[in-house]
């Protein structure tokens, strides 16, 4: 299915140093504020309290909200389950878990004087030390698994450059967070690594457009090849991630606070997907020394082709 189709090759391939300096200056910049700013973890990472409390009828999340806002607590995360409320409390000086837990339910009460207390714990952080180690293990099995994936299936160039081009989009969007000093939240990590696999997607159906190139035009140059391929794939690409980022945006929009930096970290990923696979990946594959004889064993020749025409023969 196509909306378009672009009968003259865009050379992408032409601006790919240029682009790949912004890149570079880009991730340079996301690394500078992860390391000076830091994120600003939630409470499954950093420890809090987590209390349940019980309402008569289904409770106004927005209005539960609006109340333990008013004790001081910033980006509290609310979850309604029916008639019960999930509150995430971060860590605050001065107060344990029994005392937070009590404020909250006394301005609750105010409110509405027939909630009830269902539970309250505390998120030690040892817990949060736990999930940073496992979300790190993930991301790296991810890593190693793509680049093992991609190996197998293309080349080996292809796949260090999808990698790069991966981790480009994981700390761009770290350093979206850590700028702006937004939740990174468990929501987000499962977020970022969804990402990556997304961001995978785009390059394999570029690389293979590649690999499928070099079949069919014999005399055309590697960045001529690549200039097709991604320009092939255009019609693709717009179909795929439009209809996917309105899926986003209607988390975004009518999500409310629990999906909100899930939506966002996902629209940066795949704005910066897009970007990657185009200009990163496929670029640092060029530069790799990418050729014919890496995915083409022996010459190919299609039935009708010219020696004089590199196109003859070809369906573009």
């Amino acid at each position: 299915m196509e909306f378009f189709r672009i009968h003259k090759t865009i050379p992408f391939m032409r601006h790919a140093l240029v682009l790949n300096i912004i890149s570079f200056v880009t991730f340079a910049l996301a690394v500078f504020f992860l390391l000076h700013r830091g994120l600003h973890l939630s409470v499954e990472f950093t420890g809090g309290t987590v209390m349940e409390v019980a309402y008569k009828q289904s409770a106004d999340v927005g209005k539960v909200r609006e109340v333990v806002g008013k004790l001081g607590y910033q980006e509290v995360q609310v979850q309604s389950f029916g008639t019960s409320v999930q509150i995430r409390l971060p860590v605050q000086k001065g107060m344990n878990s029994a005392q937070q837990s009590a404020q909250v339910m006394d301005a609750l009460k105010v409110i509405e004087p027939t909630v009830e207390l269902r539970s309250n714990e505390f998120v030690g952080p040892q817990v949060g030390d736990e999930l940073t180690s496992n979300g790190l293990k993930a991301l790296a099995m991810v890593v190693v698994g793509i680049m093992i994936y991609l190996a197998f299936r293309f080349e080996w160039k292809f796949a260090l450059a999808t990698v790069l081009a991966n981790l480009h989009d994981v700390v761009i969007i770290l350093g979206f967070f850590a700028f702006f000093q937004w939740e990174f939240s468990l929501a987000v990590l499962a977020a970022v690594l969804a990402v990556l696999g997304y961001s995978v997607n785009e390059s394999v159906v570029i690389f293979d457009r590649i690999r499928e190139n070099f079949r069919r035009y014999r005399k055309m140059t590697t960045i001529e090849i690549i200039d097709n391929a991604i320009t092939s794939t255009i019609s693709r690409t717009i179909i795929t991630h439009g209809s996917t980022q309105l899926v986003v945006l209607s988390m975004f929009f009518f999500g409310g606070p629990t999906l909100h930096y899930f939506a966002l970290a996902l629209t940066i990923g795949i704005c910066f997907g897009i970007y990657s696979s185009a200009f990163v990946a496929a670029a640092i594959a060029m530069w790799l020394g990418v050729k014919r004889e890496d995915l083409v064993k022996g010459p190919i020749k299609r039935e009708g082709d010219s020696e004089d025409d590199p196109n003859a023969g070809a369906v573009v």
